[in-house]
């Protein structure tokens, strides 16, 4: 039997801690954060703002430390060799790494040079970059003109100069466009695909975790909660989901006691104004509902039924909804 490729990232059993107001006790950030990543994945860390993705990032990218655990990036230890590790990860962090006063083949060829390239080398895949990213028109003007999307592509194309192993991009389409973001998705998936990059995604979207991930784990309060393909997770959900708006929010108490109390529906919660639960046969389920709503006298706008999405396998796990959470 043949063994397993080793991983191009692993982290066991992570925990962090920070100091909190007088009086108060130290912030959890992570509690026990294991994950694996291997070559050539896109691996998304999901989870709300506050859930510990962008802790884990730090300790994985050494620009933290953990209180207890282990990490490896490609077979290095993260802890004993940190100067090695960042040979060979690239990081595009929340925020824009490029200098606004320079251009974009400046900051590229800057990248290049800061890692060890030769100026005819970093000049070299900066022009590959360039056009790799569309930013051709734009290479020789200054990054602070540049819009959202070219930004957060230059940003990548940074973290891309030294041909990393594995690359950490931190919420990196966060208040882009829907077409930023298309095209940033794209180059993501091209990534992982044709250049055997290891890309750890932390995300608050779940579309975004959807579309990209090969595998994702869904972290809360520093845990990883459920792992698994998005396929995976939501087909591990037997049934349908039933979404009921209601006419006015104040129903939602009356509501949730009735669809409670109704046989075939589980997983009863609510968003806003409307109920969300699952069933094995959503449509044979949706009859008894209206009927019970209707004579407790609440007023329903709509209903559907669809099949389980990762808001599903988010609330199944940790017992809220993303969007309560997020």
């Amino acid at each position: 039997m043949s063994e397993s490729p080793s991983p191009a990232l692993a982290a066991v059993d992570l925990v962090k801690t920070y100091p909190a107001a007088r009086g108060k006790p130290r912030i959890r950030a992570l509690d026990g954060l294991s994950i694996n990543v291997q070559a050539g994945t896109v691996f998304a860390l999901l989870g709300p703002n506050g859930a510990g993705k962008s802790t884990a990032v730090k300790i994985l990218a050494t620009l933290s430390r953990p209180d207890l655990g282990q990490a490896s990036v490609a077979g290095v230890n993260v802890l004993r060799d940190p100067d090695a590790v960042r040979h060979i990860i690239g990081l595009v962090s929340q925020k824009a790494s490029s200098d606004p006063m320079a251009t974009a083949r400046e900051n590229l060829v800057l990248a290049g040079r800061i890692h060890g390239m030769s100026s005819s080398s970093a000049r070299a895949r900066a022009a590959e970059l360039v056009s790799r990213f569309a930013l051709d028109d734009a290479a020789d003007r200054l990054a602070k003109t540049f819009s959202g999307g070219m930004t957060r592509k230059l940003d990548v194309a940074i973290g891309l100069m030294h041909r990393p192993q594995v690359l950490f991009l931190d919420e990196p389409t966060t208040g882009l466009d829907p077409q930023a973001r298309t095209e940033l998705w794209a180059e993501i998936e091209r990534l992982s695909a044709h250049e055997e990059v290891a890309v750890l995604l932390t995300t608050h979207y779940l579309d975004e975790a959807d579309q990209l991930a090969d595998r994702l784990a869904i972290v809360d309060h520093g845990r990883v909660v459920v792992e698994g393909t998005p396929e995976q997770l939501k087909a591990e959900l037997n049934g349908d989901t039933v979404q009921v708006e209601l006419a006015t929010a104040d129903a939602i108490p009356g509501a949730l006691v009735m669809l409670s109390r109704i046989p075939g529906l589980r997983d009863v919660a609510s968003v806003g104004a409307s109920l969300r639960a699952r069933a094995s046969s959503g449509a044979r389920a949706v009859p008894s509902l209206l009927s019970a709503l209707e004579d407790a006298d609440i007023a329903v706008a709509s209903v559907t039924v669809a099949r389980p999405s990762l808001d599903d396998v988010y609330l199944h796990h940790v017992g809220r909804s993303f969007e309560v959470a997020a």
